[in-house]
């Protein structure tokens, strides 16, 4: 696979077979993914790789916290700016949108919607977890590198034919997967990464994901 090829591929899997990942492919990943870029070289990624009991005791301990709503959540960053408006709010929910309509969920059932939203939480049914972290002092470069990183790692799955999710909701629970996992107090938790091979036959894989033209964010001077 080529990178047009893996670029072109990849998506936010949200339905994954039941089929377990080898830790060797995982490890050659990753070091792979070392070469990703980072300011002056500080590479300032952290990821702890879950799968089997000690995943399903973070899903276990999240489950207890699921039915509290948003009186549980305590994010150590706001994963959408709170002032997100115009074309950035409108594609955030848009996506849902479409993903729901995959799904076949109206937008007023929503105990159907919610009930669905517990399975981030899961991870989806992927066999795998990274958790990523970063010194709390990291500012808004480096977050940046970690992305580079991610995408880096996203891209090298495809190629083996692995699928992944990005999965920033994880951020609400922050004070619970420490309570389960070992994250130093010292640096803030950002995300999750589902990791896995993606159902080819669920209709969540397979909705189109609309992208903006490149006119809406690109200028070009002296061409």
């Amino acid at each position: 696979m080529n990178v047009l090829e893996a670029i072109a591929s990849r998506r936010s899997v949200r339905a994954f077979l039941d089929k377990p990942v080898d830790r060797e492919t995982l490890t050659r990943i990753l070091e792979k993914a070392q070469r990703a870029p980072s300011g002056g070289n500080t590479q300032p990624w952290h990821g702890i790789v879950l799968t089997g009991a000690p995943m399903q005791r973070l899903f276990d301990r999240i489950a207890r916290e699921f039915p509290k709503g948003r009186a549980a959540h305590a994010p150590e960053y706001h994963i959408y700016p709170p002032e997100l408006d115009g074309p950035y709010e409108a594609r955030r929910r848009g996506v849902g949108e479409d993903m729901y309509g995959a799904l076949e969920i109206a937008r007023e059932d929503k105990a159907q919607r919610l009930a669905w939203f517990a399975n981030n939480f899961r991870a989806f049914g992927a066999p795998v977890l990274m958790l990523v972290h970063t010194p709390r002092y990291m500012g808004p470069p480096q977050w940046s590198d970690i992305g580079m990183w991610l995408q880096t790692i996203m891209l090298l799955l495809r190629e083996e034919g692995l699928d992944s999710c990005a999965q920033e909701a994880w951020a609400v629970y922050s004070p619970q997967i420490r309570e389960v996992v070992d994250i130093p107090e010292d640096h803030t938790f950002f995300c999750g990464l589902a990791v896995g091979y993606r159902d080819p036959d669920a209709p969540v894989n397979r909705f189109p994901v609309a992208r903006a033209p490149l006119e809406e964010s690109l200028r070009w001077e002296g061409w």
